[in-house]
Formats: C-alpha cells, structure tokens, sequence
C-alpha cells in the first residue's frame, strides 16, 4: 500500500471549474487492492484489513447473515473471521473480471476461497465477490459482497 507521505501515484489532472485539480490515487489499480485485501486477511490482522474499507463501505459478508455498515463492525467481522486457525484466501484469477467506470472507480467481480480449520480439519469456502474500489480513496473499497458458492440443485 502506498503512504501518502511519499510513495503515491498521480493519476493526472482532472478540469475542476476553470482550474485543473490534481487527483491522488493512492493504490496503482483496482487489482492491487484486492491482492493487499488478500494479503491482510491471510496475515489475521484485523486493523490493517479494515483500514482498505471506507468509512461509509457497505460489507456483505460470507460468513454472517447481517451487512455491516460501519468501520467499527467492519473490523468486528474480520476480528472473529481471525481468530479461526490456518485461515487464508486463495484468489481464482483466472475468474477475476473488472469494469471500470472511470479512471478511479473500479468494480472487481470473481471467486476466491477461504480457508480455515474446523474440529482441526482444513476446508475450503468458495466464495463470489465483488467490490467496488475508488482509487483517490486513502480507504479504497466502498462496497464488498461475499457469498459461498452455492451446490449445485441436481
């Protein structure tokens, strides 16, 4: 993640009334978002994971049937999603999509898995997501929806 002190990228001017306004991004693309999300949550800390979501992000999240609307029950969620043992996400790249409705403002679509023990058995979740990211946002996702995969009916 870049720090806003010294290593941010410019994404160039943008026309703001009659004077030109520098934009600030603060990730290179929607993609390295996602790879930090995936990093944070593979290393269970629950702050640095919190701290991609923007104060006013909307989580659907896999493992719980309520949406959480706020930071604080953002980082709630990935506290108690820590504390289960070996978790990790594994990204299906090859199924990641992105639509870009402007320079900055991204959507990414995909599955990945989670990864975690239970009675100290492995098991994987597949799961779809989608976020929408923006770019000039030191907190870059503004929306994330998770859901496990469902089984097939036949």
């Amino acid at each position: 993640m870049c720090s806003v002190a010294d290593e941010c990228a410019y994404s160039g001017s943008i026309p703001y009334g009659k004077q030109n306004v520098r934009t600030m991004t603060y990730f290179k693309n929607p993609e390295e978002v996602l790879f930090q999300w995936v990093s944070r949550v593979c290393s269970n800390n629950a702050d640095e994971i919190a701290a991609l979501y923007h104060e006013t992000a909307v989580l659907i999240p896999t493992f719980s049937p309520h949406t959480v609307r706020t930071p604080e029950g953002v980082k709630g969620y990935f506290s108690q999603l820590a504390t289960r043992d070996g978790l990790g996400v594994r990204l299906h790249s090859k199924a990641l999509r992105k639509q870009s409705q402007s320079d900055t403002l991204h959507t990414l679509s995909g599955i990945y898995s989670f990864e975690f023990e239970v009675d100290q058995v492995l098991l994987s979740f597949p799961s779809r997501f989608s976020f929408v990211i923006d770019l000039n946002l030191p907190q870059p996702i503004l929306h994330h929806h998770s859901s496990q995969v469902p089984r097939n009916l036949s």
